[in-house]
């Protein structure tokens, strides 16, 4: 899985945060490596330090470096295409979600087999969140269902049945026994695991929120709605704390706003956040001004599904037509985001 060719980005026009036009000059070489996957890439999750986890309609779930774009090792057990990917950041375990119904659990150092199944929803899972240790894990579904898991028995601790509540993805708040999570009827949800409740609804949107993911330190939350033809298609941040009300809104995409993520702060780099859409652009944003900083079309990728952040100026992308992008912000007169590696 080594390097094979060096690809070129057509599009390399730059955006400053007043939104003005910034200067157009000959594209950053992108190293492109054997795919991953041999189909649609539908999530990806970081691992520390430089590894990753992804999974796509091929059903099965890849660990790569994604500094030498390789794969590292392979897990097949899915009977359809997997939907959504995470990790536990305290333990070796990996887990996936599927439009099979279930979810399953991978040891990092162990066997191409899962070591664990879990099997209570009735629809596609489609929200997926670890504890830090891997204890525990939480799933939702287009049933309207939330369970809670015991992972290392894979036996259903809690399964809570909301009406209307068709779940499109869940993030654990750091510190925390609580999850967030968004739903096609518009609504991010705050829930409180110990009883498996609802703590918490957000104003409902207009849109359907599609992803959802919370800061490192646990108090804002981010939340990004579906659209077309830039109606709708933002992202916005809340806030975890007492108010638990809405800070902003993130508005420059044209199609639905698929995942949205938090960067991690660097010395160089304001408060961000990042956002990827079915319009093929991903864009960089001030956390607190809602400034676009930069933004990047990434040309024949198709639509873009999901982020992860890597460090302060890394992000994967993937993408339902070219595998999955390393992205890095580049800091200089304005920020700008070029594409340096795809696999």
């Amino acid at each position: 899985m080594g390097k094979l060719q060096s690809k070129f980005s057509i599009h390399t026009t730059k955006y400053r945060a007043n939104g003005s036009v910034g200067e157009v000059g000959p594209a950053q070489a992108a190293l492109q490596h054997s795919p991953a996957h041999s189909d649609a890439v539908t999530a990806v999750a970081a691992l520390e330090p430089d590894l990753c986890v992804s999974g796509a309609r091929d059903k099965s779930v890849a660990l790569c470096s994604w500094r030498a774009g390789a794969v590292l090792q392979r897990f097949t057990g899915h009977q359809q295409e997997v939907t959504k990917v995470t990790s536990a950041p305290a333990s070796s375990r990996v887990f996936s979600a599927s439009r099979d119904k279930t979810a399953l659990m991978w040891e990092l150092q162990g066997t191409p087999g899962p070591s664990q199944r879990f099997a209570a929803h009735e629809l596609v899972v489609t929200g997926l969140a670890a504890s830090p240790d891997g204890s525990q894990l939480c799933t939702g579904s287009r049933d309207n269902t939330v369970c809670k898991w015991d992972t290392e028995t894979g036996r259903c601790l809690r399964r809570a049945l909301t009406r209307r509540n068709l779940v499109t993805h869940l993030c654990w708040v750091p510190g925390e026994p609580y999850i967030i999570q968004t739903s096609e009827d518009r609504t991010v949800r705050l829930w409180d695991l110990r009883p498996l409740e609802v703590a918490h609804s957000f104003p409902a949107k207009r849109h359907i929120q599609t992803c959802c993911d919370v800061s490192p330190d646990g108090r804002l939350c981010l939340s990004t709605s579906s659209g077309s033809a830039g109606e709708g298609c933002e992202a916005t941040l809340w806030d975890l704390r007492q108010t638990r009300s809405h800070v902003c809104e993130y508005k420059g995409h044209f199609q639905t706003t698929t995942s949205g993520v938090f960067l991690p702060w660097g010395p160089a780099l304001t408060p961000s956040i990042a956002t990827a859409s079915l319009d093929s652009t991903v864009k960089v944003w001030d956390r607190d001004t809602a400034a676009c900083l930069a933004t990047l079309y990434l040309d024949g990728a198709g639509p873009l599904s999901s982020l992860a952040a890597c460090d302060s100026s890394t992000l994967l992308c993937a993408t339902s037509s070219s595998g999955i992008h390393v992205l890095r912000l580049r800091e200089g007169v304005g920020p700008a985001l070029e594409e340096v590696g795809v696999f």
